[in-house]
């Protein structure tokens, strides 16, 4: 792959997964990015069992791996004025500095906007925030489960309307790792604008504002029509015989999309076996079958739950139309599509243990971006801090007093 940000030093302020997945992408296509850590701690995402989130394997912290590949790590003190002056120095010699600090905790230690541009004029600024920069809570804190998906009516909108449940985000991170494609995008535009006209912007991607987004279509035609967005229930079931699940004999679904239906129709009774339907003056044409999709869903359900998911791939190859089989992550990790386009690749810890990660998914020269693996906590501080001109003696100064890890 063409490392595209090859010479793009980003400088990153941030923990957990939005805004560190947005600088982990940069890193893949090519951008050294230097992680500044918590001078004890570290990103807090290493202590993420602590919180009683007991999905992490224990060899292997995937969930770190994921949004802070290829990195370069410093834990550093930025209460104290050594730190600051090492933040300096390194604001100094980079194209972006990214952060997911609060207004109030960038105040307090100094790394607004103009506290950072007084050192390079040239950064490009970015915040990930919940909810945005401006309005009442701008300044309070967020996960991805709220802003994202409660907040932004995307829950709402998945909710089934005969469960009473309310549905939870399908994985971990996932309104984060969406937001960080996001900030990622608006990296990649800043740089082309002060490339082209020597300006340094502010980019500002929220949770909330992402959600929204995803949301756009489902937002407008509330607004329109003057009633919330909700998913359509059984008691509103689709008109259109090809866009909807059916069961197979095992108990796998297949999913149908194809809004042509009347196009598509002849194809599929033909490769199910049932050419009699057809002829079938009920499906004969868009209107008949619009007018009778009851009665075809029931010829279509009872079609597939005659046969296994095995005997409807190979008898649905030759199917013109667009459908797909419902998978769960290790099938869909599996799918002879993700792993012909390079869609996961193996990375290997620092004693060597693989492990796997999604690549990606922007490609570039038509090849996958391999990801390195993250750094552990300060790996690289010694280094970083002797590039910036400290002699060793003046590193273990540094380190005694504890500005350094």
């Amino acid at each position: 792959m063409t490392a595209v940000l090859q010479g793009v030093r980003v400088l990153e302020v941030a923990e957990h997964t939005f805004v560190p997945a947005a600088s982990a992408l940069l890193s893949d296509w090519g951008a050294e990015v230097i992680k500044i850590e918590h001078v004890e701690r570290g990103d807090a995402m290493r202590g993420l069992m602590s919180t009683g989130v007991g999905i992490v394997p224990t060899d292997v912290h995937v969930l770190l791996e994921h949004s802070n590949r290829g990195k370069q790590s410093l834990g550093l003190d930025l209460t104290s004025a050594d730190g600051l002056e090492v933040l300096h120095k390194l604001v100094a010699s980079s194209d972006v500095f990214i952060t997911n600090k609060l207004p109030s905790v960038r105040n307090k230690l100094t790394i607004g906007v103009d506290e950072i541009r007084a050192h390079n004029p040239r950064i490009i600024y970015v915040r990930g925030t919940g909810q945005g920069e401006r309005g009442p809570d701008a300044d309070k804190g967020s996960y991805d489960s709220l802003a994202f998906w409660a907040r932004s009516g995307v829950a709402v909108g998945a909710k089934r309307p005969e469960y009473d449940l309310m549905p939870v985000p399908p994985a971990p991170g996932f309104g984060d790792s969406i937001g960080a494609m996001t900030i990622a995008g608006g990296i990649m535009g800043a740089l082309y604008h002060r490339e082209r006209t020597g300006e340094a912007t502010i980019v500002d991607v929220s949770l909330l504002g992402v959600g929204l987004w995803a949301m756009g279509q489902a937002v407008a035609l509330s607004l329109a029509l003057g009633v919330p967005w909700t998913a359509p229930g059984a008691d509103r079931p689709s008109t259109n015989p090809l866009t909807r699940n059916y069961t197979t004999k095992d108990g796998r679904v297949l999913a149908f999309t194809c809004l042509q239906a009347a196009r598509y129709w002849p194809n599929l009774c033909e490769v199910v076996g049932r050419a009699d339907l057809v002829q079938d003056p009920r499906f004969g044409d868009h209107a008949s079958l619009m007018a009778n999709s009851g009665a075809a869903i029931a010829e279509m359900d009872e079609v597939f739950a005659s046969a296994t998911l095995d005997e409807w791939r190979d008898r649905l190859a030759p199917f013109t139309g667009q459908w797909a089989v419902v998978q769960d992550t290790l099938e869909a990790a599996s799918d002879p599509q993700t792993v012909a386009n390079g869609y996961l690749q193996e990375c290997h810890t620092a004693d060597g243990k693989p492990f796997h990660l999604v690549a990606a998914p922007v490609q570039y020269d038509e090849a996958p971006s391999v990801p390195k693996r993250a750094p552990e906590f300060n790996e690289h501080g010694d280094i970083i801090l002797a590039d910036l001109g400290l002699d060793p003696e003046a590193i273990l100064d540094l380190k005694i007093r504890g500005v350094v890890a």
